[in-house]
């Protein structure tokens, strides 16, 4: 089986004596979406800087797609497209000057270049801003420029560091359609982030770091199968009264005239619950969940890996 990236026992110690990372071991298949989260000081942008050559480590291997960053790092690194949380470009260029540029860092040719680049600004949604200086891009155009920039030299895996941090639910929902598409086409992706709804939405597995360890490291399916309890907020027509708590397992709240709040088992059937309502003549209008399954879980993880 191949791995696009192979971490063992890698730990980092800074010189103020912080130890960073703990022995984190990690594999992600080729071809994996990966989640990689973790409260803010956890670990995770210490472990990028690292796969992607911009911290050392203390100790420990990685390799890229199995070349060892310690052996030959310019090989490994051109396997490599980074998208960092900060824009890190020459606001006073263009975009097609910026693809351009480096597209020449990875020695790709003037007529190979322009044909990449234009591919990727089409598909990024920024050709007609191609000659514009980037400082008068929106911050959703800047991010997507950051992907544009990474993908350049078509990477077989690609890092994205809080990609949609600050971006509009609208351009949110376009990038996760093109993430989506090019991990189709065999593109490995590791992904961090805080909105953990992206996270459940995109990716396959996940490795969940708290102050430096690893304390989940599992398939985002297996980890959803533990939530046992959902919360669902329903909106109602105006109804006169609540069928009675834990009938069929269902616990009903009412929030307002037209709002209830329901606790359950959610390997209950939902047919039950709609039937309950139905015997107290309520209506249900739309239905959603209170919270994000993967945030319970996560909080509470994040919380036994702190010890508490």
């Amino acid at each position: 089986m191949e791995y696009a990236l192979s971490v063992s026992n890698v730990k980092k110690i800074y010189g103020t004596g912080v130890e960073a990372l703990k022995g984190v071991s990690l594999e992600i298949r080729s071809g994996d979406f990966f989640a990689l989260l973790g409260p803010n000081g956890a670990g995770k942008s210490t472990l990028i800087g690292i796969v992607s050559g911009l911290v050392n480590k203390s100790e420990g291997n990685v390799k890229i797609f199995g070349i060892d960053i310690d052996k030959n790092f310019p090989l490994a690194r051109t396997q490599i497209g980074l998208v960092p949380q900060e824009f890190n470009f020459s606001i006073f260029e263009t975009p097609l000057q910026i693809l351009r540029w480096q597209a020449g860092y990875y020695g790709i040719s003037g007529k190979s270049s322009s044909k990449r680049s234009e591919e990727l600004l089409e598909k990024l949604d920024l050709w007609d801003k191609r000659n514009e200086q980037s400082r008068t891009l929106s911050g959703g155009m800047k991010r997507r420029l950051l992907i544009a920039r990474s993908l350049i030299h078509q990477p077989k895996l690609l890092i994205l560091d809080e990609p949609t941090a600050g971006v509009d639910i609208e351009i949110r929902r376009s990038m996760w359609e093109f993430l989506k598409d090019i991990n189709s086409s065999g593109t490995t992706i590791i992904l961090t982030t805080h909105y953990l709804e992206e996270a459940e939405n995109l990716c396959k597995n996940i490795a969940i770091i708290s102050k430096g360890i690893v304390v989940e490291n599992t398939s985002i399916k297996e980890l959803l199968s533990r939530t046992q309890r959902e919360t669902l907020i329903l909106d109602v027509l105006a109804y006169k009264s609540l069928p009675p708590s834990s009938s069929d397992g269902f616990q009903f709240k009412s929030l307002d005239s037209n709002t209830i709040e329901v606790v359950f088992d959610n390997r209950n059937d939902l047919g039950k619950l709609f039937a309950e309502l139905g015997r107290y003549n309520i209506t249900v209008k739309s239905l959603r969940n209170k919270t994000n399954r993967l945030e319970e879980l996560f909080v509470d993880l994040v919380a036994k890996g702190n010890g508490r």
